[in-house]
């Protein structure tokens, strides 16, 4: 593959952007309050939490303070005074469950006068496993698995997660009272719901069991007898707004999808390119959303409707696959995948889409990028596309085509990035 064009470079350049726009060196201190009187314990979940708890040690250098937080594999950072646990993402491990269940005694028998910083991001639900009496890790891994295969939005599968849970659903927070509790936040869900981010261990959850046992059934998914006794009795609910067990809590977001959009839209103006930012909260199966958008792009190309050209098109949230075939997929290969199919090589279309956080599906690569030559080239190589689409085989089509968009553990998630460029 020759060296990428200036188009390209303009896409990877505001994909970029948009991660360096939710980077906790960069969004944390500023939230931070004066320290308190008492101790400060650190907690937090998520593929940005080690990043964040090193932040949050530089811009405090002198306070006394310990903690706990848990990351995926490969995305620790150096801390002194935080520890760092690294567990197994999406699918939950022992490691997980084990730095869940320190956490909740690291926060019992605090004071009024003590302070909890709990940092939060994607990717923190299956880092705290910890399950409800009765329900063994193998338990919810198999609902994990079945979760990510079945299409459920991930509002759906943290409703699931939430009820099974010793520590989610505002369990957390409540183990934290009487002290005060900050929860800085790295948002990666459509609509930036707190209770549906890393399952919302120190928030109230609008959501019931009942919830639970309908997105079940709504995905006809098989669970273990332990999993549909559990659901079924009021063990599983989990605290409420306004439930007199939570402590004193603020909540801040720190680094939202609209800041990292915004963000890569500046880039784009920058260059001479007018950026129109669709949304952040884009949701639907992956294949169904890039032919939606590819219908846009195409009405821009060839209309100026409705927005005139050359402009950029962004937009973020998190689609879902609904797995059919056993390839190696993610859902922002599957989404670029199904935009070269529906524009089926129409010139002066670039397009790239990527996970903020580096990783796309179980793959340690963030996304890819198509142009007009993308399936001409495909067939040069011998691939055909809409066979890898069938059998969710994007990573492999874009591997041959060397079009992987490759960042490493980017330590934030915003969620998905999608860019398309009309000429």
């Amino acid at each position: 593959m020759t060296a990428p064009s200036e188009t390209l470079r303009l896409l990877r350049a505001c994909f970029d952007a948009a991660v360096q726009a939710a980077s906790p060196q960069l969004q944390l201190a500023a939230h931070l309050p004066a320290p308190p009187r008492g101790r400060v314990i650190v907690i937090g979940a998520g593929k940005a939490s080690a990043a964040m708890a090193r932040a949050l040690e530089q811009a405090w250098p002198d306070v006394s303070l310990q903690g706990l937080v848990v990351t995926r594999y490969g995305h620790a950072e150096s801390c002194s005074r935080v520890e760092i646990v690294e567990a197994s993402h999406p699918v939950p491990d022992a490691a997980g469950e084990q730095a869940a269940t320190r956490m909740l005694e690291m926060v019992r028998g605090l004071s009024e006068d003590d302070l909890v910083v709990c940092l939060i991001s994607g990717g923190g639900s299956s880092l705290l496993p910890l399950a409800l009496p009765g329900v063994s890790l193998a338990d919810k891994q198999a609902v994990s698995k079945a979760l990510l295969k079945s299409g459920a939005s991930i509002q759906e599968m943290n409703t699931v997660r939430r009820h099974l849970s010793a520590i989610k659903g505002g369990r957390l927070a409540a183990a934290c009272a009487p002290a005060r509790l900050l929860n800085l936040i790295i948002s990666d869900v459509p609509g930036d719901s707190a209770h549906d981010i890393a399952s919302g261990p120190t928030v109230a959850d609008p959501t019931t069991r009942a919830d639970a046992l309908a997105v079940l059934e709504r995905y006809r998914i098989d669970v273990p007898a332990s999993v549909s006794a559990m659901l079924s009795s009021d063990d599983a609910e989990t605290l409420k707004p306004g439930d007199g067990r939570l402590p004193r809590t603020e909540t801040v977001f720190i680094a939202t999808p609209m800041m990292a959009l915004q963000r890569a839209a500046e880039v784009a103006r920058a260059q001479g390119i007018q950026a129109y930012i669709l949304g952040d909260a884009i949701e639907g199966e992956a294949r169904e959303v890039a032919k939606v958008l590819a219908a846009m792009a195409l009405s821009v190309k060839r209309h100026g409707h409705p927005f005139p050209r050359p402009c950029l098109l962004l937009s973020g949230g998190e689609t879902t696959v609904t797995v059919r075939g056993n390839g190696r997929g993610g859902r922002n290969v599957e989404f670029t995948l199904a935009l070269a199919l529906t524009l089926r090589g129409e010139a002066g279309i670039h397009a790239l889409a990527a996970d903020t956080d580096g990783v796309d599906g179980e793959e340690e690569v963030a996304g890819a990028w198509i142009t007009p030559a993308t399936l001409q080239r495909a067939r040069e190589l011998g691939l055909d596309a809409a066979q890898c689409l069938d059998t969710n085989d994007a990573h492999r089509f874009f591997e041959a085509l060397q079009a992987q968009v490759i960042t490493g553990p980017t330590r934030t998630n915003v969620n998905d990035f999608r860019a398309i460029l009309i000429d």
